[in-house]
């Protein structure tokens, strides 16, 4: 079976206050886009990878290849107006016998144990959605004021999120909008049971200038 990854990098930088997209700021001597590629491909060096960018962004990475001589082989692919339009493109190069896990161009630091146990379960349960337990207490805010509920009935969910790609396409396909938070949720949209499995805490998404420096001191 062919596995797949699709890396999703739409970001603009704007919470960064950076003009530079976040996917290409330097993290460890080198842009944050490229850590996250070599993870994919150190985890299963047979991996397909295709990486959605912005259209506009795309002659950029094509020059930071370049200059950090980067040689993953790799597709990329534009993006959409959405998260679940840039999604749908990358899904679009994914044959039907297939695993594709879906990821964050933004988590560099997902570790090559997660990647592997994704593909492995989701070929048994035909989805598998990285997510972590809550560290904090939480509470539910409505209209009367907010209350106390139980963290240990909440997941953080991260990614990857790995799926047999006849499931997530038909999802995709099938999806009468287009603002799901991630594509777990367009799964579960089509009545498909979704299967949670652990991440891990230092599977960051960088969004941050303090998440920078966090990963940049993970890495060190």
């Amino acid at each position: 079976m062919n596995k797949y990854a699709i890396i999703v990098a739409g970001g603009r930088g704007i919470r960064m206050g950076m003009d530079v997209p976040k996917q290409f700021l330097i993290l460890a001597q080198k842009p944050v886009l490229m850590h996250t590629l070599e993870a994919f491909h150190e985890a299963i060096p047979d991996l397909q990878i295709i990486l959605v960018l912005p259209s506009d962004q795309i002659k950029t990475w094509e020059l930071l290849k370049e200059e950090y001589s980067f040689g993953i082989v790799h597709k990329i692919v534009g993006g959409g107006e959405t998260r679940f339009d840039s999604v749908k493109n990358g899904l679009n190069l994914v044959s039907e016998d297939s695993l594709v896990a879906i990821h964050d161009g933004v988590r560099p630091l997902v570790c090559k144990e997660i990647i592997i146990q994704s593909f492995d379960e989701a070929s048994v349960f035909g989805n598998a959605v990285t997510s972590v337990k809550l560290k904090e207490s939480i509470r539910k805010i409505s209209e009367n004021g907010n209350r106390s509920v139980d963290r240990n009935a909440y997941r953080s969910i991260q990614t990857p999120q790995t799926f047999k790609s006849s499931l997530i396409k038909s999802a995709f396909d099938r999806a009468k909008h287009s603002d799901f938070t991630d594509d777990a949720g367009v799964l579960e949209n089509s009545g498909v049971k979704i299967h949670l499995i652990d991440g891990d805490y230092t599977n960051i998404k960088i969004t941050t200038k303090d998440d920078l420096l966090f990963a940049e001191s993970l890495l060190k």
